[in-house]
């Protein structure tokens, strides 16, 4: 019966509209298509130039789907030694980086979210001067690497950016507008102190934020490469990002003009299709984690953004 009523409700929506809304309906689904094709080509070209023989790649025979179809590209990727340190360091400071901003953004978010906090408007006037002007590159270099002393240290890359205002400020509004203040109130009643309230009340309530900034983190961590080329020198703690730079800038070039111009034409086709092996590899996390936040992206992201 409800599936009855949904079809007849559907039938007579569509017969509501006018001649305009169809066509607007129409081209609306077209330019709709559009967008999308502009997109997912992008993404379909690299992951099958990654499984092609890279004489089609180049030669142009690939545009769409893999041709001569290969795993030679992923073998040079998982043996080479760099690539798989990089990539186990940068899921080291991803984890511990994102752990850490989630932390500090919840403790920082959950005072903030609290009505009865003395000063709460000019800690977030001053919280919010800071998010628009910082002390700029030459002062940060020189108090992470000669004051704080962490060059070649992964804390030089966590630590500086431990927290970001914006996603604090977020996950306060989160916390203002989701949870309700009787909530706390009962708490205390009860006999719960602050911290009690933020671990047994607010955070099991949270899931969404929390997945949602958590996620925001981790994408930051994983395709972060410039501070890394600012604080990190010594090859075996490098991440994975500073290190792909690496090899498809500089380190490509000055080999090429060491070689013979038919090894070098080779060498120069077999880096073009290894470069869409490591982009598959190094998006592979990220692709792992988002089909477990998604269910969580659309709630969080539109906090705040309609009441009632």
């Amino acid at each position: 019966m409800t599936s009855v009523t949904k079809k007849l409700s559907k039938s007579s929506a569509l017969n509501r509209m006018t001649r305009g809304d169809k066509v607007f309906e129409v081209i609306n689904c077209i330019f709709l298509a559009l967008i999308a094709c502009i997109i997912l080509y992008p993404l379909i070209y690299v992951i099958s130039a990654s499984f092609s023989d890279a004489m089609s790649v180049t030669s142009g025979k690939m545009w769409l789907w893999p041709v001569d179809l290969t795993l030679e590209n992923y073998e040079q990727v998982f043996k080479n030694d760099n690539i798989m340190r990089g990539y186990r360091n940068s899921l080291i400071i991803m984890l511990s980086g994102t752990a850490l901003n989630l932390v500090m953004t919840i403790l920082a978010a959950f005072p903030m979210s609290r009505r009865d906090l003395w000063g709460r408007d000019v800690m977030m006037k001053l919280m919010t001067f800071c998010m628009f002007f910082s002390g700029g590159l030459i002062p940060t270099y020189l108090l992470v690497g000669k004051t704080l002393k962490l060059m070649n240290n992964w804390l030089a890359l966590i630590l500086p950016g431990s927290i970001s205002v914006y996603n604090m400020i977020i996950m306060r509004t989160y916390f203002s507008t989701s949870i309700p203040y009787e909530l706390h109130e009962a708490a205390e009643i009860d006999g719960c102190s602050p911290v009690g309230t933020l671990m047994r009340i607010v955070l099991p309530l949270s899931g969404p934020i929390i997945a949602v900034i958590g996620l925001y983190y981790a994408v930051g961590h994983w395709n972060s490469y410039f501070s890394a080329l600012l604080y990190i020198n010594q090859e075996n703690i490098q991440p994975l990002q500073l290190y792909l730079r690496k090899v498809l800038t500089a380190n490509n070039a000055q080999a090429l003009m060491e070689m013979g111009a038919d090894e070098a034409a080779r060498a120069a086709m077999r880096a073009e299709t290894i470069k869409y092996s490591v982009i598959v590899v190094s998006s592979i996390p990220m692709l792992l984690i988002y089909p477990f936040v998604q269910k969580f992206f659309v709630k969080g992201v539109m906090i705040g953004s309609v009441k009632g």
